[in-house]
């Protein structure tokens, strides 16, 4: 496996930090089928379990605004690295966590060191030729997704062979060996922002809503979708452990495959994203995400139903997702880690709240109401989307901006790195 050549990333280092993406993102949602199992062994009651959920969200918004941003300003390969080694580390503290105290925390600082999954996405944007970014993109982001959605079921089955703590052993492993493979086959890649200082950095990363309106409707739209996404995810257990489905715990775990049929069609929507259909696959995407929860909504007693709608959401939520990031990552190439991380935040919090709705709606509205929240939600990318196509098309019409208008940099400090070099070991 080459580390990088000049037509662009290798099939090898693409599967590989495909991979490397799912692992790390995987890690933070082992814990929600074995809520009970750990609360049992560690004696601590199902609020406290239930608040393992809680700390892997919280560690992980921190990690995409405290740490995502330093790929623009150190050595991304060290930084990346450094981060799958770290949260192996904290995986070998959950393994053995005598107590749930000790578990609490160290997922916490596991979520916010896997961001390093965040570091690996721009940086295989930033090593793909320009043609085939899309595919580049969605690619990595099909291993990302997979990871999310698979995480239940490989904890499920994990957890059977030796209890919970087989899970967080084995994944201490994977991520340790994550971290060995990705320093020897990723190139380095330096930072280039001319900020100096860290707090800089971070003020440089909020300012990226200002000076980008793209980032704003883009982050918009992935928020709403990722919410919609997690509507459908939160619901669906209740929805088929109760009547008519009244399905086990390990078998609402499976349904994750079905999920995983949507995940892997990121690398289409990348494809036609590079051959310039950007814009049309995200407005195809937001209007079958909306379209998919009437099939979801006929899926409250109608399996095929339900499997069609999963498909679809998922699908079209890639979609959104993939062609969003593909929009982003061409605006500004020396800020790619401060815009993901902007991007991530608002996408992650989008996540979170759809979730907290979800619960909501589901113990006062039932399948009925969580069908209609996910359709507003979804009605709401499609708006957006038709906004961002207007204002666009307006700002194109009016005179060019200037440097500072447009949002760059200020001049880099004397000494600071401005531009991009990738090498490889021994360069």
């Amino acid at each position: 496996m080459r580390p990088h050549t000049d037509g662009g990333l290798s099939r090898g280092l693409l599967l590989l930090m495909s991979v490397a993406t799912g692992l790390a993102v995987a890690g933070n949602y082992f814990a929600q089928p074995l809520l009970d199992l750990i609360g049992r062994e560690l004696a601590i009651g199902p609020s406290r379990a239930a608040l393992l959920v809680t700390a892997a969200q919280v560690g992980y918004a921190l990690g995409l605004i405290l740490l995502v941003p330093l790929g623009d300003l150190v050595e991304r390969r060290r930084l990346a690295v450094s981060l799958y080694a770290v949260t192996a580390v904290f995986l070998l503290v959950s393994a053995a966590a005598p107590n749930g105290t000790v578990l609490l925390v160290s997922t916490a600082l596991t979520a916010l060191t896997s961001v390093g999954a965040q570091v690996v996405v721009p940086f295989a944007a930033t090593l793909a030729d320009p043609a085939e970014r899309g595919r580049v993109v969605g690619t990595v982001m099909t291993g990302l997704m997979l990871g999310l959605l698979l995480a239940r079921t490989a904890s499920g089955a994990l957890s059977e062979l030796d209890g919970w703590r087989t899970v967080y052993w084995v994944n201490a492993v994977l991520m340790a060996l994550m971290a060995v493979l990705l320093r020897t086959f990723l190139p380095r890649l330096g930072g280039a922002v001319g900020h100096r200082f860290y707090l800089g950095l971070l003020r440089s990363t909020v300012a990226m809503f200002r000076y980008e309106p793209l980032l704003r409707w883009r982050a918009g739209i992935a928020a709403l979708s990722l919410a919609s996404f997690s509507v459908l995810w939160t619901a669906l257990t209740f929805l088929l452990v109760g009547s008519p489905y009244g399905w086990s715990e390990s078998a609402v775990g499976l349904f994750g495959l079905v999920g995983a049929v949507g995940a892997l069609t990121a690398m289409v929507a990348g494809r036609l994203a590079d051959r310039g259909f950007v814009q049309i696959v995200t407005g195809a995407g937001t209007v079958l995400l909306a379209a998919s929860w009437a099939a979801l909504a006929a899926g409250a007693r109608s399996l095929v139903w339900l499997l069609a709608g999963v498909i679809v959401l998922d699908l079209a939520h890639q979609a959104v997702l993939n062609s969003s990031q593909n929009v982003l990552y061409a605006l500004r190439p020396e800020a790619r880690n401060r815009i993901n991380s902007a991007f991530m935040t608002c996408l992650f919090v989008g996540g979170a709240v759809g979730s907290a709705l979800a619960s909501v709606v589901w113990m006062n509205g039932g399948w009925t109401g969580v069908c209609v929240l996910g359709a507003i939600l979804s009605a709401g990318t499609v708006v957006l989307w038709a906004l961002e196509r207007i204002t666009t098309g307006r700002a194109a019409a009016e005179p060019p901006k200037t440097p500072v208008d447009q949002g760059h940099d200020p001049a880099p400090a004397k000494g600071a790195v401005t531009t991009e070099a990738v090498t490889t070991e021994g360069e």
